[in-house]
């Protein structure tokens, strides 16, 4: 019998460094039956997928792990409008594309603007997993290694039951661990930056970079073994993505025409979760080579924003009001 999500936690007071914004979002209706109960969201900042290729097992191997045990591709898109990490990431939270006057949430700015939110972006109220999540019932939390994260706190104040934005990964994975020992969510955001730090300083794809995302595979298998060691947590899905690539050499990836920045991993992982290619599970979605299609393409591409929706079908909840990106739900990651 699969629990009411509901019962799976009861949220906890928030905790934020930044003043609540006191828009609200509006509620979702919950599916009937719930496949899991508890999902884990990550990101890694500026993730090329060749960097998976180039270290290989030997030196990533928790990324194959959940690449070999689950259904991936090294062939997912970010959003069309933007390469960058805010954009992005807010696409991966409500299912949107970027810009706002074709329905797109608005954020297009990539720096720490403190008192600014979604909803001022957009214009409008805009929804997310984590409101979706919050209104029938369940536990949620944001763990980012970038300050300037402290826009979704503002943004959702009662649907983020707890919220660490700050700029140090360490003390980030440290949280994120404890939390996943300590408390029952349905929903957790976890954002690892180093890549892209390194990216910015040494070159994406230079030995630092992949130094950084060795380092970083060594973090996701330290929460792997959390979620291993708690039975509460044995059906636990994990929906590894990023939010864009960077070129080989470059110290940038804004150049949204470039396929090194616009190309970006999507790996689900878990009990429920069979193996396999992502687009061979997906005869809906096309696989788009060397492309970059845009939002009106007849069968559309993997994208870092199915995120949302995604993560609210494999919790049984309907999609996140006003999403577009897989709003019908229909990305499969099971036969």
């Amino acid at each position: 019998m699969v629990l009411s999500l509901a019962l799976l936690a009861v949220p906890t007071a928030a905790h934020t460094e930044s003043a609540p914004s006191p828009v609200a979002a509006p509620a979702a209706a919950a599916a009937p039956d719930a496949r899991t109960q508890h999902v884990l969201a990550i990101s890694v900042d500026g993730l090329n997928p060749a960097a998976i290729r180039r270290l290989g097992r030997t030196r990533a191997p928790h990324l194959y792990q959940l690449i070999d045990q689950g259904v991936s591709t090294l062939n997912a898109r970010t959003a069309v409008e933007r390469t960058t990490t805010l954009p992005n990431h807010t696409s991966m939270l409500t299912g949107r594309r970027v810009t706002a006057s074709r329905g797109g949430h608005g954020v297009t700015w990539d720096d720490d603007r403190p008192g600014t939110t979604v909803q001022q972006a957009a214009g409008h109220s805009v929804a997310s997993v984590f409101t979706v999540v919050h209104d029938a019932g369940g536990s949620t939390a944001l763990f980012a290694s970038k300050a300037k994260f402290s826009l979704y706190q503002r943004s959702w104040p009662q649907a983020i039951d707890r919220s660490f934005t700050r700029d140090d990964e360490a003390a980030t994975v440290r949280q994120v661990r404890r939390d996943l020992r300590t408390r029952t969510r349905a929903f957790t955001f976890l954002h690892l930056a180093r890549p892209d730090r390194a990216g910015h300083e040494y070159g994406f794809l230079s030995s630092r970079y992949l130094t950084a995302v060795a380092k970083v595979d060594d973090e996701i298998g330290a929460v792997l073994d959390t979620i291993a060691a708690e039975p509460a947590l044995d059906d636990l899905v994990v929906v590894l993505t990023s939010d864009h690539g960077g070129a080989q050499g470059s110290r940038s990836h804004s150049d949204a025409s470039l396929l090194a920045n616009y190309t970006v991993p999507f790996i689900v992982w878990g009990p429920t979760v069979d193996r396999g290619d992502l687009y061979q599970f997906n005869p809906d979605y096309r696989d788009p080579v060397g492309g970059r299609p845009g939002y009106g393409a007849e069968r559309q591409p993997v994208r870092n924003g199915d995120l949302a929706n995604l993560a609210t079908a494999l919790l049984g909840l309907g999609p996140v009001p006003g999403s577009e990106l897989n709003d019908a739900q229909n990305l499969d990651v099971a036969l």
